[in-house]
């Protein structure tokens, strides 16, 4: 295809893929649990042995994040992720009901499509790939530009890795030639049945709007608020280490730290002590300004950076060894920048006179661009706990670092790298996305109540009714009398 643009080439790359990825899927949706779980600890084990050299590609290739947790996300994408989807049962009869004689058959969605962003693109690959052939689907990828090298990579080992362990061939794919048309292309092609979109809000926007069936996740602003009984110093440990986990680059992470007035100095004492720097108004807006570009999106530079490269773009001056910046903030919306989403190290920090005032406050920040996904809280009271559980989100995260809480890291959540935000953040599912989510379902029912004699029982008892002499009225006889004398008068009769 040298002759060809490279639009049209990338465009006919993708038909080309997705035809063979559907071909593929054709084949695997005949395979037993015996041949997937195979096939899955295979690939499992080839993304253990990568795990590192992986990292190492997607830091050097977009320079976000850490290499060591780049190595820990793509170890928990698979290695973790198997041991909790292990048990799930995707194929054959799933549930057998004796009582209700009703029994469900689990069937693949198809081909998948995985959109997959530059913060998380080994990682996130991984998982999906995994999660698509543990339902028995097929799965073709379009990468973030800027991320290619190191998602091809990625999607190249686990299809490598599911083809030796038994696999057909072709059954992932990824697309070497990215585009906007080769992403809409794959969108709305036929082949593909299913789209999980990992991204920004364009494009998960985007994929719900291509016709098809779509789970994807919005905005992560989460407020984390420090409540008058937590233990400060914990809920200090776990903030900084969820806002220095890759950098930021996790949509759960906090964007936001919101305290009491009893309770600021102590803990504004403890964020200095354990690594925070707390800007002057001056440079909060110096660095707010290099943060975005166009309003609120993020400048690519920025992202997933530490506070030392952060604060030396602006030429702050920083204590060695400073983990996170810090912000005071005094409102919500366009005059108060770092009340956005910031997939960085830094955060906004807001001080309220108590607990009322912290959830308005929340509620503001979660319309400001979170709304749906996750709010953390630290606190030492139960009562607390179920007032803030009543916030528009799907994940209420209590006394635990929020980039591994949601992910389901440090909590009992589904390990996962699609967090839903359901109806309220414009998704389709509010779960931590599973294999469960990319099966379609079929139920044998049988009957268990005849109404075959209720039906028949009640068109006799119409019949005797309507032939009884007791069901007519009197007032009904002397109606049809004086029509018939009419009609006798209009034909001439006596």
């Amino acid at each position: 295809m040298e002759n060809f643009d490279y639009d049209l080439q990338s465009v006919q790359e993708t038909r080309n893929i997705a035809r063979q990825a559907k071909l593929a899927q054709a084949q695997l949706a005949k395979f037993n649990s015996e041949q997937i779980e195979k096939i899955i600890r295979n690939m499992v084990k080839a993304a253990e042995e990568n795990a590192v050299s992986l990292a190492n590609l997607a830091v050097e290739e977009t320079g976000f994040g850490k290499v060591e947790d780049k190595i820990f996300k793509n170890r928990f994408a698979s290695t973790e992720l198997y041991e909790f989807i292990k048990p799930m049962q995707t194929i054959g009869v799933i549930k057998d009901d004796k009582v209700n004689k009703i029994m469900e058959i689990a069937e693949p969605v198809g081909v998948l499509m995985g959109i997959i962003p530059s913060t998380n693109p080994t990682s996130t690959a991984i998982y999906k790939s995994i999660i698509a052939i543990k339902s028995r689907n097929g799965i073709v990828f379009s990468p973030h530009p800027s991320a290619l090298k190191c998602t091809m990579q990625a999607a190249r080992l686990m299809n490598d890795a599911a083809v030796a362990a038994g696999a057909p061939a072709n059954i992932i794919g990824c697309i070497s030639k990215p585009s906007m048309n080769a992403t809409n292309e794959l969108m709305k092609c036929d082949e593909v049945a299913m789209i999980i979109a990992t991204g920004g809000s364009a494009m998960v926007k985007a994929a719900y709007s291509a016709g098809k069936p779509a789970l994807g996740v919005g905005p992560g602003n989460v407020p984390a608020y420090i409540e008058r009984t937590a233990n400060i110093t914990k809920a200090v440990k776990n903030i900084i280490a969820s806002k220095t986990f890759d950098n930021g680059t996790i949509c759960a992470s906090e964007q936001s730290v919101i305290v009491e007035e009893c309770m600021r100095d102590q803990v504004m004492e403890e964020f200095r002590r354990q690594g925070g720097y707390f800007m002057t108004p001056a440079e909060t807006n110096q660095v707010a300004k290099k943060l975005f570009v166009r309003g609120h999106a993020m400048n690519a530079k920025m992202v997933g950076r530490s506070a030392a490269v952060i604060a030396d773009s602006v030429g702050i001056a920083i204590p060695p060894g400073t983990k996170v910046l810090l912000g005071e903030q005094q409102g919500v919306g366009e005059e108060y920048p770092l009340s956005y989403e910031k997939l960085t190290t830094v955060l906004a920090f807001y001080t309220v006179k108590d607990w009322q005032e912290a959830c308005d406050l929340c509620i503001k920040l979660l319309n400001n661009g979170g709304v749906g996904h996750s709010l953390s809280i630290h606190t030492e009271n139960q009562e607390m706990v179920m007032k803030f559980a009543e916030k528009p989100v799907f994940r209420i995260l209590v006394n635990t670092a929020s980039s591994q809480g949601g992910v389901g890291a440090s909590t009992g959540l589904s390990p996962s790298f699609t967090l839903g935000c359901g109806t309220w953040g414009g998704s389709a599912t509010s779960d931590n996305v599973t294999p469960m989510h990319l099966i379609n379902i079929k139920r044998i029912a049988y009957g268990i109540k005849d109404f075959t004699e209720n039906t028949t029982s009640s068109s006799s008892a119409c019949v005797a009714q309507s032939n009884s002499p007791a069901a007519i009225s009197d007032d009904q006889i002397m109606n049809v009398v004086n029509e018939v004398i009419l009609l006798l008068k209009k034909r001439g009769g006596n």
